[in-house]
């Protein structure tokens, strides 16, 4: 993209569209102003450049299905060939570096092991979390949607989760040659007793696993130790998403976190070669430094995710590489830093 002191601007109005939503969701904006830009550039994708400049002369954009006020003066400014002042504006406002430290790790990470899409309670297609993924530089991308269990997060039943594997080979295959990979994934609830909420069956068809713990967060101290030891004993767990599932902070308000025995959980994944998740949610930022020490000490692995639910919350890995940068744990424990063909050994070793 141009620097925001030209006026010129050659991205195209799709492109400028995309970027604005993408810069709103990294900055944590409301949903509302998001969707009206990236409705805006769903509508005109499948037009052609003639269209779209013809709608832009006769001033009738905004008649068009999905296309406001602002998203219109995006567009006609872009298809002048101007950096539209939303977009400059934007960038201002999001498109600086979002943490002081971390940088150098970050720069290491080859990857992302959790993520979510409009199957389960994502905003966005697959593929739109795909080629943002490729925009931010990324080798792989693990889809990670939710279990049957999270009816309120529209969680996949075995049968929408295999033809979610489809999708993925598809996307996969018109993918191919970009150097990047949409891995298989599920972010599967750990119910009472430590059991995973999918079957083996379709557990055995993915490349990675985030199990985390989403019900009864108040349970009694031992009584969580036991669910969560026994879910990172289960053969299929990769990865224990955000152990405490504190909130800090955000729009769904704040939470305290779970109480267990960290130290026996931790000793857990450390046998089993689960990684401890970094979650990189800002409302999130899980575990809690004094629990990120410990599993540290115990000799944990570790993998930097972003939970994103949005194309812009991919970003967000960059929160978690400084709260583990600051924690001091090497780079060679956290697992998002190996190559692919590693990862995939670890995870189905």
């Amino acid at each position: 993209m141009n620097d925001l002191g030209s006026e010129t601007y050659d991205g195209g109005p799709v492109a400028a569209l995309r970027r604005i939503a993408f810069l709103l969701e990294r900055g944590r904006e409301d949903t509302y102003k998001v969707k009206a830009f990236r409705n805006a550039a769903a509508t005109i994708l499948p037009m052609s450049e003639e269209e779209v400049r013809r709608a832009v002369d006769e001033g009738t954009l905004a008649s068009l299905p999905g296309i406001g006020a602002s998203s219109s003066k995006v567009i006609a400014a872009a298809v002048r060939g101007e950096l539209p002042e939303r977009l400059a504006r934007a960038e201002a406002e999001h498109g600086g570096d979002l943490t002081e430290g971390g940088h150098e790790l970050h720069g290491q990470l080859r990857g992302d092991l959790h993520s979510h899409s409009d199957w389960s309670d994502g905003g966005s297609p697959i593929e739109e979390m795909a080629f943002t993924a490729i925009e931010l530089g990324r080798e792989y991308q693990v889809l990670t949607d939710h279990s049957p269990r999270l009816k309120i997060a529209h969680g996949l039943s075995a049968e929408r989760l295999a033809r979610q594997l489809d999708v993925v080979d598809a996307v996969n295959q018109h993918l191919g040659g970009a150097g990047f990979t949409l891995l298989k994934g599920i972010e599967v609830d750990i119910l009472d007793d430590g059991s995973l909420d999918q079957s083996e069956e379709m557990l055995a068809r993915l490349d990675v696993r985030v199990a985390s713990v989403h019900s009864k967060l108040a349970m009694e101290r031992d009584a969580m130790t036991r669910r969560m030891v026994a879910a990172v004993a289960q053969p299929w767990t990769n990865v224990l998403g955000h152990c405490t599932g504190r909130l800090v902070t955000g729009g769904r308000g704040t939470r305290g976190q779970s109480q267990f025995d960290a130290k026996a959980v931790f000793e857990a994944c450390a046998e089993h070669g689960v990684a401890v998740e970094i979650n990189s949610r800002p409302e999130r930022r899980d575990p809690p430094t004094a629990l990120l020490e410990l599993a540290r000490d115990t000799g944990c692995l570790f993998s930097i995710d972003s939970d994103a639910h949005a194309p812009g919350q991919l970003d967000f890995l960059w929160y978690g590489a400084e709260r583990a940068a600051a924690a001091r744990i090497e780079p060679d424990r956290i697992v998002n830093t190996w190559p692919k063909e590693r990862l995939l050994e670890w995870a189905n070793g």
